[in-house]
């Protein structure tokens, strides 16, 4: 691996690493952004032997004459890649003009449509959801003849939750169908029960799996972004073989090879008469590149690892260069609303966990919307531990005195029954003494 070219190297600000990873594998790190270059941290700077800037990444054209500039310079392109999904499509046609190792446009026709993914997903031996591409509202009400209510409606082509929605009814499913999407093409699948959980790898160039962990996500993005819900997942202290199986089942079935990943699936909460029995596991999408946001500090908090590291090994020399550590944690990330009224302040947060925490941050709206305003990153040996955290920061004040108010509720109703138990008492203590005195008369 000589010439490497990182797209975006700037952001997400934790996006350096990769960079600084590569350079420090001895890789000719070339980067193209469009953000200044005295705006790039001194670290990126070092990382990079070359940056070129661009005023819109949305322009190919500009892209491919960044692409072009390098490849006159410094030769043949050992490599492309940003890591990050809107750049996926974009990335995948630079390296076919200028036939780059790695993914290619046709490839991607197969990942980047939810619904072209289902077929790869039952190669693996996984089952998915049952789907319907939506066209008009008469297929759309077939098709819930089928499988009930409620559906999921999202694009077949888009990462994140933002249009996505559940229909619980008709009235819904009509408004939905009325909406102007702008041409969208959605798709609509039955309602899976369970919690969504994640096989997170760095795959080598045999489709073979150089490091592995996983994630779990209570609540929904759906529903943290629709109903502004605290956002709360953790990456797994140990992977569970089952959804280890699946990983690498998919992995092979989608034909992944040299790439970071983020495979998610539900696990079931309750059986279910077409997906399984309760604990299956149900393919849900596939992402080829690194969980977003902070994950991959995340992940190597919770695994005593080094991601950032263990992909650029990948790339430069196809294997890891160093042991993965034993010791591992869960790893939670708890992002909270700026509306809500919590039990627990900051300081109150920091003087009890201040140990475990690995991170704190304001975050920006663009990102705010998913994942919380106030961010805090927290480390745990055990799963009590972690859970009592994320009940401590989570506590909403008024949940915390209706507690209260229903405490004082039963308190009165348990003094109204001892008064009532002492005053029966007391008057069959009098029927009695007022039978002997008549017995004894």
């Amino acid at each position: 691996m000589n010439n490497f070219i990182f797209v975006s190297p700037h952001y997400p600000v934790n996006y350096e690493n990769f960079c600084i990873q590569l350079k420090e594998n001895g890789v000719n790190v070339l980067g193209i952004g469009d953000t200044p270059y005295d705006n790039l941290s001194d670290a990126l700077k070092w990382a990079l032997t070359e940056y070129y800037k661009v005023d819109s990444m949305e322009n190919y054209d500009e892209m491919y004459r960044a692409v072009a500039f390098f490849a006159f310079k410094y030769g043949r392109i050992d490599g492309l890649e940003s890591n990050n999904e809107y750049w996926l499509e974009q990335d995948a046609a630079l390296r076919t003009d200028f036939n780059i190792p790695g993914m290619k446009t046709p490839f991607m026709e197969h990942v980047k449509n939810k619904s072209r993914m289902k077929q790869f997903y039952a190669q693996a031996g996984v089952r998915t959801a049952r789907y319907h591409l939506v066209t008009d509202i008469t297929e759309s009400l077939e098709f819930i003849e089928l499988v009930g209510y409620p559906v999921i409606v999202k694009p077949d082509n888009g990462v994140g939750a933002n249009t996505t929605y559940k229909l619980r009814n008709e009235e819904q499913l009509r408004a939905f169908h009325e909406a102007d999407f702008g041409g969208i093409r959605f798709i609509m699948e039955e309602f899976v029960p369970g919690d969504v959980y994640s096989y997170d790898a760095i795959i080598d160039s045999k489709g073979d799996p150089l490091f592995e962990t996983g994630n779990h996500t209570p609540t929904s993005i759906m529903d943290i972004v629709n109903n502004k819900e605290d956002s709360i997942f953790y990456i797994e202290k140990e992977l569970a073989p089952d959804l280890r199986e699946a990983g690498r089942k998919c992995v092979k079935a989608f034909g992944v090879t040299s790439r970071f990943i983020h495979f998610e699936f539900f696990r079931l909460n309750e059986d279910h008469a077409y997906l399984g029995r309760k604990g299956d596991i149900v393919g849900l999408e596939v992402n080829l590149r690194p969980s977003g946001g902070f994950t991959p500090d995340m992940i190597n908090y919770a695994g005593s690892t080094d991601v950032y590291k263990n992909w650029a090994d990948m790339v430069a020399f196809d294997k890891l260069t160093r042991k993965l550590s034993e010791d591992h944690y869960y790893c939670v990330s708890a992002g909270l609303r700026i509306e809500k009224d919590y039990l627990h302040t900051q300081e109150e947060v920091e003087l009890k966990y201040g140990s475990a925490i690995m991170m704190r941050t304001i975050l920006p709206g663009v990102l705010a919307e998913a994942m919380g305003d106030l961010l805090y990153i927290a480390r745990f040996k055990t799963e009590e531990e972690l859970m009592q955290f994320i009940e401590f920061v989570s506590a909403e004040a008024d949940e915390a005195e209706k507690s209260q108010e229903d405490d004082r509720v039963v308190e009165t109703e348990a003094e109204e029954v001892a008064q009532a138990d002492a005053a029966a008492d007391a008057e069959k203590q009098n029927a009695a003494q007022a039978g002997a005195g008549a017995a004894r008369k």
